[in-house]
């Protein structure tokens, strides 16, 4: 650069300052940048939220705790057995078993 004319010089920073704002603006804005310089650093890190995991561990005691009952099923079940109804029982004989003994 030191042998190229002034005008010349200064077309090659307006270009570079062109296309450095440019390329600044791919993206588009971070979600970030509004904040004060100060408090960026705590909203990048995190700043407090877990990410869900809060919500999650939630879910998981209530599940846990049985605070929200599933649907009850003993509504659906037939008439419980009366042990006195059945007749006489009679029980089949044990299958053989085979053995190498004679």
């Amino acid at each position: 650069m030191e042998n190229m004319p002034q005008d010349d010089e200064r077309a090659v920073d307006q270009a570079s300052e062109e296309a450095a704002a440019e390329a600044g603006e791919i993206g588009g804005k971070g979600s970030n940048e509004d904040l004060p310089p100060d408090e960026r650093p705590v909203a990048e890190a995190g700043g407090g939220e877990s990410e869900g995991f809060e919500d999650a561990e939630n879910l998981l005691v209530e599940h846990a705790s049985h605070g929200d009952p599933g649907p009850d099923p003993t509504h659906l079940a037939g008439e419980a057995e009366d042990p006195e109804a059945a007749p006489d029982e009679e029980y089949g004989e044990a299958d053989d078993a085979r053995t190498a003994e004679p």
